[in-house]
């Protein structure tokens, strides 16, 4: 057996064995991650002088990378909760939309605050909006539950303000500017596809509306910010960076749009973002020694994820060190496949183990070096398979992410319900993304 051969069996073997440690054993992501990568790098036959260099730069830089986004997003989350942000929000789009558009209305008040708040924290600050929606509406739970499960859920699959798709952004050296704009652009497709899904699944069932209990939300609370106030933590950082874009679009790098490109910068966008956070909490219930707090919250919430995260990157280093990255574009890439491939292997494993952001970057991980292969390696082509790695992320939520039982659990529905109605919106709504991403992809790549 040749020696790629050998190395992309122990590839393969590799991914079987994050899956089983993660799903069936439970083990820890980081300690499965970990494993598996010491495993692959000693069975390959890299040289032992060079694994523990490896295995310490990957993920340093992997961490470099990301760390400062993922962290300030995180701390716009904790203020958009304890501000009551959020809450305004959704508050204000269902008062605009009326309770005859209940449904509409859920599905912008997840994508929204969606934006910046990872999907399982906005669903469980938002569930007790859902239900009541559901119990004064009189609409269906699961169905709610499903529209507004999807709306959160594509933009944590998409948008690099999110663990996965900011790992392989960084993974695959895309530009992240262009990279939020389009991921924005290209989620409201997947989420208008599984709202009409979600509505589908739920006609003839039957399905009870939620009933309110005791200790939910009230949304004609007086206290909650202003929606224009609320909107600025999630909306400003998105502003900068698409100025940031357009300046550099339009051939606009020195001179006076130098400032426009620094506050462009996600890092520095989304510290803005946070400051904006702060303020925001400051006004509405905040307390001395807030900024601390946030701080240090944030950093509990976004520990775990930057260690995985970090992993992640570690594991896709040794990937790339065996060859078969570049094996698999010489096989693959005369077939005409380009974003297909990543889409597909992203779709595998967020259904075989669960975690959208670990199917993310070991996808990343996987084509990194095929990218050329693919007819992807321009800066447009590595934001083209990003996106692709991200509606695949999304195939499909079901009983092995810990999402979907935040979605079932939180909506108070069963199972079964949630399976039909929010498990297949999400498996539509992955497969009308990816098809949006490659139409365009014929006119810009």
């Amino acid at each position: 057996m040749s020696s790629i051969a050998l190395s992309s069996v122990l590839v393969v073997l590799s991914i079987v064995a994050i899956i089983y440690l993660t799903s069936k054993v439970k083990f820890s992501v980081f300690g499965s991650l970990f494993a598996v990568s010491l495993a692959l790098a000693l069975g390959s036959g890299m040289p032992l002088g060079k694994v523990i260099d490896t295995l310490k730069s990957s993920f340093g830089n992997t961490l470099g990378g990301i760390s400062f986004i993922i962290i300030f997003g995180a701390a716009i989350a904790v203020c958009m909760q304890k501000s009551g942000g959020a809450l305004s929000i959704a508050s204000h789009i269902l008062k605009l939309a009326g309770k005859g558009n209940a449904k509409a209305a859920m599905a912008w008040t997840g994508f929204i605050p969606g934006l910046t708040i990872f999907c399982d924290t906005g669903y469980i600050i938002l569930s007790g909006i859902a239900r009541s929606v559901s119990a004064s509406s009189r609409t269906s739970m699961p169905l709610i539950a499903a529209i507004m499960g999807s709306s959160l859920f594509v933009v944590h699959c998409l948008v690099p303000t999110h663990p996965g798709a900011l790992a392989a952004a960084t993974a695959l050296n895309a530009n992240l500017g262009m990279l939020v704009l389009a991921s924005v652009l290209f989620a409201i497709p997947g989420l208008l596809a599984s709202y009409y899904w979600a509505g589908l699944m739920d006609k003839g069932q039957n399905y009870a509306p939620a009933e309110i209990e005791d200790g939910a939300d009230d949304l004609s609370q007086d206290n909650l910010p202003k929606f224009s106030h609320a909107l600025v933590p999630v909306v400003l950082p998105l502003v900068l960076i698409s100025i940031s874009t357009l300046l550099t679009t339009l051939g606009m790098k020195d001179g006076g749009a130098t400032v426009f490109h620094f506050l462009g910068n996600p890092v520095m966008a989304l510290l803005v973002g946070m400051l904006c956070g702060v303020w925001l909490l400051s006004r509405h219930g905040g307390q001395k020694g807030d900024f601390t707090k946030v701080l240090e919250e944030a950093i509990v919430k976004a520990g775990p994820i930057l260690i995985i995260t970090a992993a992640g990157g570690m594991f896709g280093a040794i990937i790339k060190e065996t060859g078969v990255g570049n094996a698999l574009g010489g096989v693959l890439g005369g077939a005409s496949v380009g974003l297909l491939v990543p889409f597909i292997i992203a779709a595998l494993l967020k259904t075989a183990q669960g975690s959208s952001t670990v199917a993310a970057l070991t996808t990343a991980a996987i084509i990194s070096p095929s990218l050329q292969t693919f007819g992807l390696d321009s800066e447009m082509g590595r934001v083209f398979a990003v996106l692709a790695i991200g509606a695949g992320s999304m195939i499909a939520s079901h009983a092995n992410d810990s999402y979907f039982w935040v979605v079932t659990k939180f909506s108070n529905i069963e199972m079964q319900q949630s399976l039909r109605v929010f498990s297949s919106s999400t498996f539509v709504m992955g497969v009308v993304t990816f098809a949006c991403i490659w139409a365009a992809s014929a006119f810009m790549l």
